[in-house]
């Protein structure tokens, strides 16, 4: 009676150049111990200076591997159909010139963008409008509803992001964070098409 192998392909792994890619960095493998031992260390592929920064590895490429090693065995796959190799770059320095030009721009661009939303909405007629209804007194000035309102925005955009510097209020996912995640899984199909080596030779 044959063995079964089953193989579940990891989603993603980070490398560096000259990394020994081993079917077990990139898998996780179920079948009989002395089977999974051997493998474990298959090798997959050697990460090289001429790869970019995204390469595929296909289940079937791998299965062929299997199959022609230990073709007595049958193989049932679970899971992604392809794991991306995200080859790592070095980090640059980042000068502190860099980081408060960056930040001046992205200051002034929050700054005009929540001043133009002000003005399209008419927020200062709103809140003199507010001022006249509740304090009743049209000619004391409104900079006591216009402060808080200043400091709630802030207050209000800091718990709606759930980040201040790198405190997380709680374990939920910020907006931003699940765009993010929208963006890398967008990004992992574009590149699991593009760059698998099997749809290319299909072309």
């Amino acid at each position: 009676m044959s063995n079964v192998i089953y193989l579940r392909l990891k989603y993603k792994r980070k490398v560096n150049v000259n990394d020994q890619i081993r079917l077990g960095d990139i898998a996780w493998i179920s079948c009989a111990e002395e089977l999974q031992s051997k493998l474990l260390n298959l090798f997959v592929y050697e990460v090289t200076e001429n790869d970019q920064t995204y390469k595929v590895i296909d289940l079937y490429n791998i299965i062929k591997k299997i199959q022609n090693l230990y073709p007595e065995n049958d193989i049932e796959s679970v899971g992604p159909s392809q794991t991306i190799l995200i080859l790592e770059q070095p980090r640059t320095k980042m000068y502190p010139i860099y980081v408060f030009f960056i930040w001046t721009l992205l200051f002034i661009g929050a700054a005009m963008a929540v001043m133009n939303f002000h003005f399209d909405v008419s927020m200062p007629e709103v809140q003199e409008k507010l001022h006249s209804m509740m304090s009743g007194d049209i000619d004391r000035s409104v900079l006591w509803l216009q402060i808080p309102y200043s400091i709630g925005l802030g207050l209000g955009m800091i718990l709606f992001f759930n980040h201040f510097l790198k405190k997380k209020f709680n374990e939920e996912p910020s907006p931003l964070e699940v765009e993010m995640f929208n963006y890398d899984q967008n990004l992992y199909e574009y590149v699991t098409f593009n760059e698998n080596e099997l749809n290319k030779n299909n072309d």
